[in-house]
C-alpha cells in the first residue's frame, strides 16, 4: 500500500510530461482544453503523492501548477462562449 502514492504521483508526472511534449510538437496544442486538463490532473495526482511523501517546495509548485491550469481552463471556456 505504501507504493500506491508513488504510482499515482508517477502517473501525474507522465501526464504533465505528455502535455509538455505535445506543446513542443504540436503548435496549437496549448490552446486546447486538453493541455490545461492534463496539467491540472497531473498536478493533482502529484500533490496527492506528496501528502504521503511530504516536500514543501514540491507542494508549493504543484499548488501553483493547479491554479495556473485552472486559469487556462477558464480562459478556454470563456473563448468558447
Amino acid at each position: 500500500m505504501n507504493e500506491l502514492p508513488n504510482i499515482i504521483g508517477i502517473i501525474g508526472v507522465a501526464m504533465i510530461l505528455s502535455g509538455y511534449f505535445f506543446s513542443q510538437t504540436h503548435d496549437k496544442f496549448t490552446k486546447t482544453i486538453y493541455y490545461s486538463s492534463l496539467n491540472l490532473l497531473g498536478a493533482i495526482l502529484i500533490l496527492f503523492s506528496l501528502f504521503y511523501h511530504w516536500n514543501l517546495a514540491s507542494v508549493i509548485i504543484e499548488i501553483f501548477w493547479i491554479l495556473i491550469s485552472c486559469l487556462g481552463i477558464i480562459r478556454f471556456i470563456k473563448r468558447r462562449k
